[in-house]
């Protein structure tokens, strides 16, 4: 760790100097801990807003009457590279990502450039690590912004100025390790995840001081030998054992102060490359592996374990269940038609605090917030015979994956459903109307066995046998009381677009034509669209200044969850290079 003089230039910043928007940038206020609990709604916090992570806006300027008169009111290019990033806005102040660690503070209402910093590279660092720079989020709080860049470091920079305040060593980005969630601060601690690399050394989501940037705490999120859990890895060494918290930040509830967070599938990705040639080495059944892909419950003050539930035991298929957990509280009444594995022991109409998440093989599972109690889950975005899971103990919520799926030979091959159905781009819960609304793809992928190869097979994706090919993206409607799913809109085009709900019942979601769609959250109707140039990345978040609602979303090409649906739909030519923030409004003569 070191604090930083602001009088040493250690990154290239620069500071806009007009006179207004200095005054813009020296009126922004800390950001304090009862506004990360209940944020004013004009402003985007966090990169689901709130902690509860559900993408939300009680803002309803923009509604379903108005939303057809929308237009683009400013836009601004962004600096090149692989673009995930989820912008923040505080105040008028929006604070952007750009790959290759570049910080921006970019006026909100019209798209100038406030300050920018530009942090220092190692020459070398592009051998170690692919996709330099990008950054799904930043963290707000008091008056610093938090940026996890790729050389390791864990940064804090002043708001105001952008100039760096303190940073220090989180990890070696020499081990091929990378930060890729993007930070969190919850109760003065900034929260950070990353990839492993090729070491268990690295598999740990960490705890830092806010203030001077101290490592509190660090969790591992895969058991060594001598630690609970550490023999559902079989004789596997300890610096072998990866499965790391590589995707979106968790989720936090102040009441239970507990931070949900998910982890990925263990590493090589087939169990015949892990263990040596003997695939059955470890368990079908959870525990397996442990805490491969499982939601984790931490004390955000202390990093202790306070429980997990894993949803996919001994992966064997790259099958990540990393990305957002949703909390929200609901009765308990999964439909039996609906949802295939349903706990007997929930008396029906009880009300839960329950955790919903989605994996990118499919899936969707809700527990229970207080102990990680299996309440229900489902295949998702439907069922099928090459689903990876093979059954549920419904009593006690232990997964069982299917044995005739699993690769155990040279040029053997399996079809699974379903592959990167849900990535790294956000769902999000409407709560009043008590419904997950989760875009997916439905792809499926054949794997061969092949031994030589680092992760031990090769892998086309396809679409399900069966399916409709005009279908294969889709937005699912899901009432989470009920299970009961609602297709509310369906198409061909891939997309990879944040969902944003707002009070004005209105959902955006855009795709990688760069279309951005506003759909009507109940009837599913288009009711109005807009095309950019570029892939609409994630992103897509609403706020307020000066009483004018504005929804932003940002372009560029991501990894595998751009390239792994573009791939089945080839027929597409897309402008996947241009990064570039796109902000639209109501004319000003229209807001009410």
């Amino acid at each position: 760790m070191r604090l930083i003089n602001p009088g040493i230039q250690l990154a290239c910043f620069l500071l806009a100097a007009s006179t207004s928007t200095h005054a813009q940038i020296n009126r922004l206020s800390p950001v304090s801990d009862a506004e990360l609990l209940n944020p004013d709604p004009s402003d985007w916090l966090m990169y689901s807003r709130t902690y509860d992570n559900q993408r939300f806006s009680p803002l309803d300027q923009i509604n379903r009457d108005n939303v057809d008169k929308m237009t683009l009111v400013w836009s601004r290019d962004m600096h090149d590279g692989t673009q995930e990033n989820i912008p923040l806005v505080h105040e008028g102040v929006m604070f952007i990502a750009n790959p290759r660690a570049v910080i921006q503070a970019v006026d909100a209402a019209g798209g100038k450039l406030l300050w920018e910093y530009k942090r220092e590279l190692p020459g070398d660092i592009d051998k170690y690590i692919r996709a330099v720079g990008r950054a799904r989020t930043l963290a707000l709080y008091q008056d610093m912004v938090y940026y996890a860049a790729p050389d390791g470091y864990l940064v804090a920079l002043d708001a105001r100025t952008g100039r760096p305040r303190w940073e220090t060593l989180v990890h070696d980005y020499r081990s091929s390790t990378q930060h890729t969630t993007g930070p969190m601060v919850v109760n003065g601690k900034v929260l950070t995840g990353r990839n492993c690399g090729d070491t268990r050394k690295y598999c740990f989501i960490a705890a830092h001081d806010s203030e001077t940037g101290e490592e509190l705490w660090k969790f591992h999120t895969t058991a060594a030998p001598d630690e609970p859990g550490g023999d559902t890895w079989g004789a596997m060494a300890a610096d072998l054992r990866i499965a790391s918290p590589w995707g979106l930040p968790g989720a936090y509830d102040p009441q239970k102060n507990l931070v949900y967070w998910g982890t990925a599938n263990p590493n090589p990705h087939t169990r015949i490359k892990r263990h040596a040639g003997k695939p059955f080495s470890v368990p079908l059944s959870a525990p397996s592996e442990l805490y491969s892909n499982s939601t984790l419950a931490l004390n955000p003050d202390t990093g202790e374990l306070a429980w997990y539930y894993q949803h996919l035991p001994g992966d064997d298929w790259d099958s990540d269940h990393t990305h957002e957990r949703i909390l929200f509280r609901s009765s308990f009444d999964p439909n039996p038609d609906d949802v295939k594995w349903i706990n007997p022991n929930i008396t029906r109409g009880e009300p839960r605090d329950m955790v919903v998440s989605v994996g990118e093989p499919g899936g969707l599972w809700v527990l229970d917030g207080a102990t990680g109690e299996f309440l229900w889950t489902m295949p998702f975005p439907f069922d099928t015979p090459d689903f990876h899971i093979a059954d549920i103990e419904v009593e006690t919520g232990i997964t069982r994956i299917s044995r005739d799926k699993v690769l155990t030979a040279e040029g053997q091959k399996h079809t699974t459903c379903f592959q990167n159905t849900k990535s790294y781009w956000p769902m999000a819960y409407h709560p009043v109307k008590n419904a997950l609304y989760v875009p997916y793809h439905d792809a499926c992928v054949t794997r061969t066995g092949r031994l030589d190869v680092a992760n031990g097979h090769i892998r086309t994706s396809h679409e399900r046998d069966g399916s409709d090919p005009n279908a294969f993206a889709g937005l699912a409607r899901v009432d989470m009381a009920t299970g009961t799913i609602a297709r509310l809109h369906t198409q061909r085009n891939p997309g990879n677009g944040a969902v944003l709900l707002t009070a004005g019942d209105i959902v955006f979601w855009g795709d990688v034509t760069g279309t951005l769609y506003a759909i009507d959250a109940d009837a599913g109707e288009i009711l109005w669209d807009a095309s950019v140039t570029g892939i609409i990345q994630t992103s897509t978040i609403t706020y307020a200044v000066d009483g004018r609602q504005y929804v932003a979303i940002l372009t560029g090409d991501g990894l595998s969850g751009t390239s792994g649906p573009l791939a089945i739909v080839n027929e597409l030519n897309v402008d996947r290079g241009h990064n570039a923030v796109y902000v639209f409004a109501l004319p000003e003569e229209t807001n009410q």
